[in-house]
């Protein structure tokens, strides 16, 4: 059965626009118009996902990516926010909130779709299923980047597209260390402007990640300097008396 993701908007024309481009795809969804039909909706359907129509005026919408994320029933659920132009000052709210990833509208519909297959490891339409591809490694921690999948200490690490972005340009030099400006670069591009702590953001939920699976690997901050990603090692046990 293909994969529910919930949409949660009010408005006809976003729900028709983006219920094809899931159903086009390898997802089905359903409406949910508030946090309460979420709740029921996961209960009874099992959603993958929820995403978040997020218009100028609603400013409400961190306040429910926040009650999502703090419910045990929806804790896991992924979820992502479509942000209408002009109201991009939501998008450090959507983050304090626990979003997993957010776009600004317009965007090309193939970015949601990557986000959601890479976020739930999906295979994409017509392949086999048959991961291969180039390795990066740290530690216990691997990447694959054909396949876009990372794995910690033999369990998954779930990501979103920027985090992904992140840690595979860390990954790709391990114990380099790299300014904020060459990160922000890496998974933004240079092109767009993004604040740093915006990238120190992501980086911290990449840790936690990192840490929630024993991944062999930790992201150090270097003071003044940037990030550096580094093989973990136990640390020493006090000499006996």
């Amino acid at each position: 059965m293909k994969p529910l993701v919930l949409i949660c908007s009010q408005d006809p024309e976003f729900i028709h626009n983006y219920g094809h481009i899931l159903e086009a795809d390898v997802f089905r969804f359903e409406l949910a118009s508030s946090v309460d039909d979420v709740l029921k909706l996961t209960v009874e359907r099992e959603p993958k996902a929820v995403v978040l129509d997020c218009q100028p005026a609603s400013a409400t919408r961190s306040t429910i990516c926040s009650q999502l994320k703090g419910d045990p029933r929806t804790g896991r659920l992924l979820v992502i926010a479509l942000i209408a132009p002009g109201a991009q000052n939501q998008h450090f709210d959507l983050l304090k909130a626990g979003i997993d990833e957010s776009f600004v509208r317009p965007f090309a519909p193939g970015k949601l779709l990557d986000c959601l297959r890479t976020k739930l490891a999906l295979a994409k339409p017509g392949s086999n299923g048959i991961v291969n591809g180039r390795l990066l490694r740290c530690g216990s921690l691997e990447m694959n980047v054909d396949a876009r999948r990372v794995r910690g200490n033999g369990h998954d690490i779930h990501l979103g597209p920027l985090q992904y972005k992140l840690l595979q340009h860390l990954l790709e030099n391990p114990g380099k260390v790299f300014k904020r400006k060459e990160l922000k670069d890496a998974a933004w591009g240079p092109n767009i402007h993004v604040e740093e702590r915006t990238v120190d953001v992501h980086i911290s939920r990449i840790r936690k990640e990192l840490k929630r699976t024993s991944a062999g690997s930790v992201i150090r901050t270097i003071r003044s300097e940037g990030y550096s990603l580094e093989e973990a090692h136990a640390e020493p046990e006090p000499d006996g008396e």
